[in-house]
């Protein structure tokens, strides 16, 4: 009750009676009350008036089940919902998850991450109400060698939905990064369980900064927050429903091709560095080329000196650009 009673709060401008809200929601005017108390002491500011009403005029940046389902309008991803308020790591919540059968779209969400993962084996944590920390997971009808291709295909959703949002035009470090006036925004680890010629699941753990202002030393330089951008303290789960609608729209168009050649185009039109000098770092060695954009199957496009043209995988190898990270 008190997540539908949330969503009419929210779609509603002007003031709903209290009468209005019991005979929708077939209760009595005094659960109705005691449910807006409790969402007075979530943080959410409700105006109370005789003979009108209530009235939503605030809402606080928490995470919960109910804040976070109210604002997801998408077909499947993310009806089952787990919201954490302290978590280790939400790609191990699902992983346990899908091996117990969890559905195709669950969803994880976290208000804090004590050990969350990162690309190359990285470990971070995600303070209180710092980020936006969630986990999709995923059974894709997809041969397993594809499925590397969803990181990709994550990278444009967020970058989408944090353009839409915020107000930003965000770029698209190779492959996964997302970033902005060359600093770093979100990360993506993309996680999966398969046999040889079956995927059994897909987790795609994503990670954005949102409400930080501090970084450790080691990061100060090449990271940045979404409140540090815009200097605004935006919702984090209106943030979440932007990018579970935006990935919803793009994974279906993935897994019809089975390729990016969709969002080949669009994602290239994000790509930081392209036509620019890069730095290809890999075991056998670090490099130099220009970045001349992607393949179908996500694969990065490198020229050499020699004007041989280089197919760069994701996984051991990082790219970044001869000046600095990005």
């Amino acid at each position: 009750m008190k997540q539908k009673l949330l969503e009419l709060l929210q779609s509603t401008e002007g003031f709903l009676s209290g009468q209005e809200l019991s005979d929708y929601l077939n209760v009595s005017r005094t659960a109705v009350w005691k449910v807006m108390k409790s969402l007075e002491e979530d943080g959410y500011e409700i105006e109370a008036v005789r003979n009108k009403g209530y009235s939503l005029k605030k809402e606080p940046d928490i995470l919960t089940k109910e804040s976070c389902a109210s604002r997801i309008n998408t077909k499947w991803l993310g009806k089952n919902l787990m919201v954490y308020d302290v978590t280790d790591s939400t790609n191990t919540r699902l992983k346990l998850a899908g091996e117990q059968g969890a559905p195709n779209g669950s969803v994880a969400v976290a208000n804090a991450q004590e050990a969350g993962k990162g690309r190359l084996g990285r470990h971070w944590e995600t303070p209180k109400g710092s980020a936006l920390a969630f986990s999709l997971l995923l059974r894709p009808q997809i041969q397993p060698e594809n499925a590397s291709m969803l990181t990709l295909v994550a990278a444009l959703a967020v970058s989408r939905a944090i353009d839409g949002y915020a107000g930003i035009k965000t770029q698209i470090k190779w492959p996964n990064d997302i970033v902005y006036q060359g600093k770093k925004l979100c990360g993506i680890l993309t996680e999966m369980s398969a046999d040889m010629d079956q995927i059994h699941y897909v987790i795609v753990g994503i990670g954005i900064n949102v409400q930080m202002t501090d970084f450790p030393k080691e990061i100060q330089n090449t990271a940045t927050s979404l409140k540090l951008v815009t200097g605004k303290t935006l919702l984090r789960n209106e943030l979440l429903a932007k990018v579970l609608e935006e990935f919803e729209v793009l994974y279906e168009q993935f897994v019809s091709a089975e390729s990016l050649k969709n969002l080949k185009a669009e994602y290239e039109s994000r790509l930081a560095n392209k036509d620019n000098r890069v730095n290809v770092l890999a075991p056998s060695g670090a490099w130099q080329g220009i970045c001349l954009g992607i393949k179908e199957d996500g694969a990065l496009l490198v020229q050499r000196e020699d004007g041989k043209v280089e197919e760069v995988i994701a996984g051991e190898v990082s790219v970044r650009g001869i000046y600095g990270y990005v």
